[in-house]
């Protein structure tokens, strides 16, 4: 199991960067960021690089001609795919402080985006667990967890993401980082 006592029981904040063995094709070579966790209560979170490649704009007229028309949209999981979740960051440089508004309203979103120069996105469903349940996924290591690093915000998407975060864990997973979705391919 991978040494995760850097990190407190509570693991609201962290991001969950799939083991490459995990093949579950809801969270294959994704990173979740994790929004609320408890043992009891479980966790809610978003997987970051899905992206549908498509804006807010395009697929809710409401936003077509305002401040979020331009927002991406990602997979944010399995869950309630039918709900749009907005979800917004904050990562201030100078000392490497991470503020994350989850589920927050398209006004306070807009606000955000022109006062402080927040990240934006929105997000098709959520990824969530029943108590205990990512606990026991972390004892099969089917997750590692990362700290909230800057170089996730808005500079890689998609397998690339995942990619560099599992080649930031050391050598241990450089062949698998670089290995093809489908190995047959190789």
């Amino acid at each position: 199991m991978e040494d995760i006592g850097n990190f407190p029981e509570n693991y609201s904040g962290t991001l969950l960067v799939s083991h490459p063995r995990l093949l579950d094709p809801n969270f294959k070579r994704t990173v979740v960021l994790l929004s609320a966790h408890s043992k009891e209560d479980g966790a809610l979170g978003v997987i970051l690089n899905r992206p549908t490649e498509k804006c807010l704009g395009e697929i809710e007229e409401k936003f077509a001609f305002g401040q979020l028309s331009q927002v991406p949209i990602y997979k944010g999981g399995p869950v309630a795919t039918d709900q749009i979740l907005l979800v917004a960051w904050i990562w201030a440089e100078a000392d490497s402080t991470f503020k994350l508004f989850f589920g927050i309203n398209p006004e306070r979103a807009a606000e955000l985006m022109e006062f402080s120069g927040a990240t934006v996105r929105a997000y098709q469903g959520y990824s969530g667990w029943s108590g205990g349940q990512l606990e026991d996924e972390m004892e099969q290591e089917s997750w590692i967890l990362s700290q909230v690093k800057n170089q996730f915000v808005d500079e890689l998407d998609g397998d690339s993401l995942w990619r560099k975060f599992l080649l930031d864990q050391g050598p241990k997973f450089q062949l698998d980082a670089h290995a093809p979705d489908d190995p047959s391919l190789n």
